[in-house]
């Protein structure tokens, strides 16, 4: 049987591997992404709904627009895109190419590998109270998919990183009330936006969730507990949102292939090479002291990684794409562009 080869796979389609399938287009090379789930957005699925502000260029915009935006941007040059699988095995051929195993016995074949898979497989920290899931199906929430849920209601936060933070800036637009718990007395969130946050809400610090109180299965109040003097007061609520972020095994068996990594994920250098010769990383996926951990962090982490994989291939490319305003690969899609303006126009 024929094997096709790719000049990348990605593995994971979150921001970093979708921009990596756009930008390798950009460079002509022939593209795979891999991604287990059997949908593109990685992480940011967790959280459709939240308003993200520190993209570069664009203002205020539900997390689920950027998802969108990024499928059909990665989707520009079409790329391969394979769906449900979860790469499990990975083997290096005498000639260099590279042969990746899927969970479901399928073997893919290429040049170089990028890997994106994010933050891995993760799982949410729950609130460890007792009783606590008798509440989940009702009024107890680990993620927001609608805030139409949070309209004027007394709403309680527990959590004090940027999503407990952020949602609490949001909710507070709609809700009747806003709470926010945590357990220390500094948030580890922007520190901007803690400000606005104490703005709109009230804070309890440092304090937990020490016992909840409800009628059958919906909560009614909450009793929080002073870390330091156990003094305990009662908070009478309508909605519990809880964000004490998630448990990350990043790369799953990809972490078996033998790659350098760190606390928080694969080593690479500051072009994105990993410690095995032809595999790149992106994302939240990789570290190094520069690494920056926002979405446009992402970006830019994929554009180097396959800067990275083009020169790998051949050392005579030049070592970045041209810019889209003068690169001839968009010549007839701004032609179409052009053509469907002056048709509507």
């Amino acid at each position: 049987m024929k094997q096709d080869i790719y000049d990348v796979i990605i593995i994971g389609g979150g921001p970093a591997g979708m921009y990596a399938a756009f930008y390798s287009g950009m460079r002509e090379m022939k593209t795979k992404l891999i991604e287990a789930k059997h949908e593109l957005g990685g992480f940011m699925r967790t959280y459709p709904e939240k308003l993200v502000w520190d993209v570069g260029g664009i203002e205020p915009i539900r997390c689920e627009a950027i998802i969108h935006s990024l499928i059909k941007q990665a989707s520009t040059f079409d790329p391969v895109i394979v769906f449900g699988q979860e790469v499990v095995g990975m083997e290096k051929r005498d000639d260099g190419i590279f042969i990746l195993t899927a969970n479901t016995g399928e073997k893919h074949y290429t040049k170089t590998i990028i890997l994106a898979t994010g933050r891995g497989i993760t799982s949410i920290q729950k609130l460890t109270v007792e009783g606590a899931d008798r509440y989940e199906l009702n009024n107890l929430h680990y993620t927001v998919t609608s805030l139409d849920r949070f309209k004027d209601k007394a709403v309680l936060i527990s959590g004090g990183g940027d999503s407990a933070v952020d949602w609490a800036i949001e909710i507070a637009n709609i809700a009747k009330a806003v709470y926010v718990v945590h357990r220390r007395d500094d948030f580890s969130a922007f520190e901007a936006s803690v400000t606005r946050m104490k703005a709109v809400a009230t804070a309890y610090v440092p304090y937990i969730v020490s016992r909840l109180h409800g009628n059958k299965n919906k909560i009614h109040h909450v009793t929080l507990q002073h870390v330091d003097s156990r003094e305990e007061l009662d908070v009478e609520v309508d909605e519990v949102l809880v964000n004490h972020g998630y448990e990350r095994n990043f790369g799953g068996a990809i972490l078996e292939w033998g790659l350098s990594c760190e606390e928080y994920g694969v080593s690479v250098t500051p072009n994105m090479c990993t410690s095995m010769p032809g595999i790149f990383g992106a994302g939240d996926i990789v570290t190094n002291e520069g690494k920056i951990r926002l979405i446009a962090g992402a970006f830019n982490d994929a554009v180097l990684a396959v800067n990275s994989a083009k020169l790998y291939i051949d050392p005579t490319e030049s070592k970045m794409a041209g810019v889209s305003s003068h690169n001839e690969r968009f010549a007839d899609k701004n032609e179409a562009l052009r053509q469907k303006d002056k048709a509507e126009g």
